[in-house]
């Protein structure tokens, strides 16, 4: 569909926050969602990957490819190190492993979801045993016991990527093409009491694998993302939706997703209902194909927003009125935030708006269907975290979930803010955060102070710092060895945008002066500049 055409697609985004309410972080202006800290809370760490993640109540259920589990702050091979395969639980508040829940995959796990009551949790992939016993490819467990749900064993084919569930069905999509020796196409439903098919719900991706599901509000339909571009024979490029009980093709407006062309094209890699819109993730291979985010209306498919920041996103996860998600951003010029960079920086977790805020600020990407379409606006919270190699894909976080008052991330980063903190990490809102990380002193030089002849008045300039989790910044002015400021300033900043920055000292002492900056969160974390060079 050309750009002409586009302009017909529905779109739902009306509603809009103010002009220029981006400069969120964990003490925004009012009107702005808060995010987490930036701080990373102690979490148990495994030894591989981790896909996929869901919270139950504190509990996070997690699954990858993994051996083993060790407390935080502990190397590979501590005394403490437990064996865990494929699958384990935390818990969201203290980051504890929860040992009661003690099971084994023979293969990884590429899927786990939770039931609507919570009272199970699904898990899918490419294994064919759990804890020695037959469950080829997906499986349930028990919430209240911990315990492997025998009576739910059914037969898939082949990998299991997307789950959703009711409290009675089990839906679930991969590269799967027979299900208890009946013929499925990618698709396929059973029963949650005892894993027997259900025959009357048969939808086909005609032609790629399916790689996320999800229910929309009332259970009357399921939610379908992959990298499909057929849905029950009819074109529908990389999502769509299917009635819950034939499987029969259901409205969807909009088109978020490229249609392939060639070796180049997108894809939905994960998908999360919140209230009545479904956010989306979304991975583009090729240059400058859909990498970012989309919402839309999960009864009918109308686009809520669509932003274009580059770099592939892999999860995400609504919390209240802030969208977390994970990926290796690299430009984010559709949001009016980072652009593009020589040599290239990658920001791995970011925050968004959950409603739209404006428009794009950028060209479309490569044969999309909108432009200047609404966007989100970008949150101020940049955790740092390092690039893993256990995959050898090179990415840092996989998988994102939590509740209302934390954020969890899994994935195969070694590090977290320059800290050791292999493959699991928690964040939390302010009023349970520890609230310690502070303006940053990398880059953060001495300030210059000069006067010129005929004039008593000494200038003193300086580059703005940042902060990981807030914009505005406190900058006071210390004159020679004093601790009570001479001038104090306010500025906005991101990793992106360092203002230069002066103060003018009117009337000085006489004699040489020496000038510092200190720097303020609105946490009241501080640093300090090196001295400037005397002057007078």
């Amino acid at each position: 569909m050309g750009v002409a055409a586009a302009a017909a697609l529905t779109l739902a985004g009306a509603s809009y926050m103010p002009a220029g309410a981006a400069a969120a972080d964990t003490a925004p202006p009012s009107g702005t969602p808060a995010t987490v800290s930036v701080d990373p809370l102690p979490t148990w760490q495994v030894d591989g990957v981790v896909w996929s993640m869901t919270t139950v109540g504190k509990t996070v259920y997690a699954t990858g490819n993994f051996t083993k589990a060790r407390p935080p702050g502990t190397a590979p091979g501590n005394a403490k190190e437990v064996v865990r395969k494929n699958i384990l639980a935390f818990d969201l508040t203290t980051g504890n492993l929860i040992t009661s829940f003690n099971h084994s995959l023979n293969g990884q796990g590429l899927r786990i979801v939770a039931s609507p009551d919570g009272k199970r949790v699904y898990v899918g992939g490419e294994f064919t045993s759990v804890d020695g016993k037959a469950h080829s490819r997906l499986a349930a467990f028990d919430t209240a016991t911990g315990k492997l749900v025998d009576a739910f064993a059914p037969k898939v084919s082949n990998k299991v990527r997307g789950i959703a569930a009711t409290n009675s069905t089990v839906y679930f999509g991969g590269n799967f093409f027979n299900v208890n020796g009946k013929s499925r196409t990618r698709l396929a439903a059973v029963k949650a009491s005892n894993g027997a098919n259900v025959d009357t719900w048969r939808p086909t991706a005609d032609d790629d694998e399916v790689f996320a599901l999800a229910m929309a509000p009332g259970n009357e339909r399921v939610l379908i993302g992959g990298r499909f571009q057929k849905l029950n024979g009819a074109q529908r490029v990389g999502i769509g939706a299917v009635n819950a009980t034939n499987g029969a093709s259901a409205t969807w407006t909009s088109k978020p997703v490229p249609a392939r062309q060639g070796s180049k094209f997108s894809y939905v890699t994960d998908l999360f209902v919140s209230g009545d819109t479904v956010f989306a993730s979304a991975d583009g291979e090729g240059v400058h194909w859909f990498d970012g985010r989309f919402a839309a209306k999960a009864s009918n498919g109308d686009l809520v927003w669509l932003d274009n920041c580059y770099g592939a996103t892999y999860g995400i996860f609504a919390q209240g009125q802030s969208i977390y998600s994970v990926s290796h951003a690299h430009d984010c010029a559709s949001l009016g935030a980072f652009p593009e960079v020589t040599p290239r920086r990658w920001q791995r977790a970011l925050a968004e708006t959950r409603v739209a805020t404006g428009t794009d600020k950028a060209p479309p990407s490569n044969n999309s269907n909108y432009r200047k379409q609404p966007v989100p606006s970008l949150l101020h919270w940049f955790p740092s975290l390092a690039m893993g190699s256990f995959t050898k894909q090179y990415q840092a976080a996989w998988a994102v979930t939590g509740n209302a008052d934390y954020i969890a991330m899994g994935g195969e980063f070694p590090r977290v803010n320059g800290k050791a903190q292999q493959g699991l990490v928690r964040f939390a809102t302010k009023a349970k955060a520890p609230n310690k990380s502070g303006p940053l002193t990398s880059g953060f030089a001495a300030p210059t102070a000069y006067k010129t002849a005929w004039s008593k008045k000494i200038t003193v300039s300086w580059k703005a710092t940042w902060d990981m989790d807030n914009t505005a910044l406190t900058y006071e002015v210390l004159r020679d060895k004093g601790t009570t400021p001479v001038a104090t300033l306010k500025k906005n900043s991101s990793f992106w945008n360092l203002p230069k920055m002066s103060f003018t000292d009117a009337n000085p002492p006489k004699g040489k002066h020496t000038y510092k900056i200190r720097v303020k969160d609105a946490m009241g974390n501080t640093i300090t500049s090196a001295a400037s060079k005397a002057v007078g």
